[in-house]
């Protein structure tokens, strides 16, 4: 655990006790501050004060006496579509409102560092799709090549519940809008921009604003090297507004899955399933990622490219960060392979919650079964008409399921209903060289508590038909 600094015999308010609040209200109470709970959840509270942590209803004014500061969990909307009671009552008080990354930052660094031989490093991974992937990749390889680290944020660990800093370490963390949003205080070391898709714009008032809250991550944080993908035009005015010298490219490095990247600055790029490094206008390395199981698609290409420029960065040679590159067995629930038999692959993509995701899934296999479905986003999978030949035949499951038979022009489906009853069909209907494909391209929470338990029940399912 990390202790909160700054805040030492006072009073700090915390709203939501989930897994990066319940760490939160820890780390302020390990720093010595007094943090007073409140989630709206009466589960929540319990687990609260089963951990020995004051809960008090923050609806009511008598628990603001004397309150400094409002820490508020990444899931509790802070301004749109509309901010939260308790945030609101925070403004109105004039306490100050923070997340558990702005803790963080304004935490970690201690006068113990002057000790260490080599400073640690933190580094920060956001973006509409990829982000994960992209930061389990980062450590993998880090911890392939030998180095000390730590990764949590979005995945993983909450940030306040690492372990304090040891010599040299690095710190990957990924980081949601939500979270960049919000925080008070951001200092990367290293910040990664993936790529910008249409997703959560009701809690961002619109695209501008989603685009916004990364921006912040850049242009407050102010990071010593900046990977951007520069795919979407977003990411090429961000990496634009980050540029400092024009000549070097300097703190950036230009990232792309698909297009070869012109200039003088340094970049690294996938084409044709090779990734590419250039600097001064001439390549210095190249890796073949087609046989590289745990990333597969173009898609996965981007996140291989983002990784290793940052490896790169660290001064890690291009034949470690390859052997890396080559050991990752995959992030579960994501373009993940989880079996195969027969001749058939079967994949689970239950991340893909989104028509982008679903798109990068899509394209990068062929002879697909494609289990699909949940509660569905606006557009629904009319976008995706584009990737139907690649699809043998689509197996629907959830609410999205009349909506999407609509769209699927000129394609075999089936309303299956569950993804058990799914997988069965597809299993027996799917012949050598064929993949059974779930990406849902729709949130679970018509049928599941979350993403990872369908994806979990897709995996249970599989082992159920083909046996293991």
């Amino acid at each position: 655990m990390i202790p909160v600094r700054g805040y030492e015999d006072h009073k700090v308010a915390v709203l939501g006790l989930g897994r990066s609040g319940l760490s939160a209200a820890l780390a302020l109470q390990a720093g010595g501050a007094i943090p007073v709970c409140w989630d709206d959840k009466e589960a929540a509270r319990t687990m609260a004060e089963d951990a020995g942590l004051q809960v008090a209803d923050l609806n009511k004014d008598k628990p603001w006496e004397d309150v400094v500061s409002l820490i508020v969990s990444p899931g509790i909307p802070h301004l749109y579509p509309k901010a939260h009671p308790i945030v609101q009552k925070a403004w109105g008080l004039g306490v100050v409102v923070d997340n558990d990354i702005g803790l963080f930052f304004r935490s970690y660094a201690t006068p113990e560092w002057d000790k260490f031989d080599v400073m640690p490093r933190v580094i920060c991974i956001t973006g509409s799709n990829g982000k994960s992937t992209t930061t389990a990749l980062i450590a993998h390889i880090l911890q392939e090549a030998g180095k000390p680290v730590q990764m949590g944020g979005n995945i993983g660990r909450g940030v306040l519940d690492l372990e304090p800093a040891s010599d040299g370490e690095i710190v990957v963390l990924e980081l949601s809008s939500y979270q960049c949003e919000l925080a008070r205080a951001l200092a990367p070391d290293m910040a990664v921009f993936m790529n910008l898709s249409p997703d959560h714009l009701d809690r961002h008032g619109g695209i501008g604003g989603y685009f916004a809250a990364k921006r912040r991550l850049f242009a407050e944080g102010g990071p010593d090297k900046a990977i951007i993908g520069v795919d979407e035009p977003e990411g090429r005015y961000l990496a634009n507004q980050v540029r400092q010298d024009s000549e070097t490219g300097e703190p950036v490095i230009a990232i792309s899955s698909g297009r070869k990247l012109q200039g003088r600055g340094w970049s690294v790029f996938a084409r044709k399933g090779f990734l590419a490094e250039w600097r001064k206008g001439r390549q210095v390395a190249s890796i073949d990622l087609r046989k590289m199981q745990g990333l597969p698609g173009a898609h996965n290409h981007q996140n291989a490219c983002a990784a290793y420029a940052v490896c790169r960065a660290l001064a890690i040679a291009p034949k470690v960060v390859e052997a890396g590159l080559q050991s990752y067995g995959g992030l579960a629930h994501r373009c993940q392979i989880i079996a195969q038999h027969d001749g058939v692959i079967f994949v689970n993509d239950s991340k893909a919650t989104n028509v982008d995701a679903a798109e990068k899934a899509l394209s990068a296999f062929k002879n697909i079964h494609w289990i699909v479905g949940g509660q569905a986003k606006e557009g629904g999978i009319a976008p995706l008409a584009p990737l139907f030949d690649r699809v043998i035949k689509a197996y629907l499951v959830g609410d999205a399921a009349d909506i999407f038979a609509d769209q699927l022009v000129d394609v075999a489906y089936e309303r299956s209903g569950t993804v058990e009853a799914a997988v069965k069909t597809a299993a027996k209907n799917a012949k050598s060289g064929d993949v059974v494909l779930l990406a849902p391209a729709c949130a679970s929470f018509d049928q599941f508590s979350s993403f990872e338990e369908r994806g979990d029940a897709f995996v249970a399912a599989v082992k159920n038909e083909i046996g293991g």
